[in-house]
C-alpha cells in the first residue's frame, strides 16, 4: 500500500463506467484498500441519484453513452459541485484527451489503470 494511504480510508469515492466488469473490478479495489465506494452505470444515473454532492472523489470513464465523463465534469462545475474528478480512459484520440484536460479533471489514466497509479492520483485528489 503506498505511503499515507492509511490516511484516506472512509473517503466516499463515486465510480461511474458503463462497463460492468470494470465497474465491479475497481469497486472492489477501492473497497480493499478501505474506501466506501457508490457505484453508477452513467453518468446521468449519477447526477439523478441525489447523491453526485456527497463523494470525497468522482472516477469516470470519459466515453459512454449519453452524458460523456467530460460532460459531466462541466455540469458538476455548473451545479458548483468542487468535487475531484479522475478520468478513466481507453480513448487515445488526441483532441478527446486534450478537452479532458482541459476540463480541470485532477487526473486521466489510461485503461488498463496502474494499481499505483491510482491510488497516487487518488491520494492527491483526496488530499487536495
Amino acid at each position: 500500500m503506498p505511503p499515507g494511504l492509511n490516511a484516506l480510508n472512509n473517503k466516499l469515492i463515486a465510480i461511474i463506467d458503463d462497463d460492468r466488469s470494470f465497474r465491479m473490478a475497481l469497486d472492489g479495489l477501492l473497497r480493499s484498500f478501505g474506501h466506501a465506494t457508490q457505484t453508477f452505470t452513467s453518468a446521468e444515473a449519477f447526477l439523478e441519484s441525489g447523491e453526485a454532492d456527497k463523494p470525497d472523489c468522482v472516477v469516470s470513464d470519459i466515453q459512454m453513452p449519453g452524458l460523456n465523463g467530460i460532460d459531466l465534469k462541466h455540469r458538476l462545475d455548473e451545479l458548483g459541485n468542487t468535487v475531484p474528478v479522475i478520468f478513466v480512459t481507453a480513448q487515445t484520440e488526441k483532441s478527446t484527451l486534450a478537452k479532458a484536460r482541459e476540463s480541470g479533471a485532477r487526473c486521466i489514466l489510461r485503461k488498463p489503470l496502474e494499481i499505483d497509479t491510482l491510488l497516487e492520483c487518488l491520494k492527491g485528489a483526496l488530499n487536495a
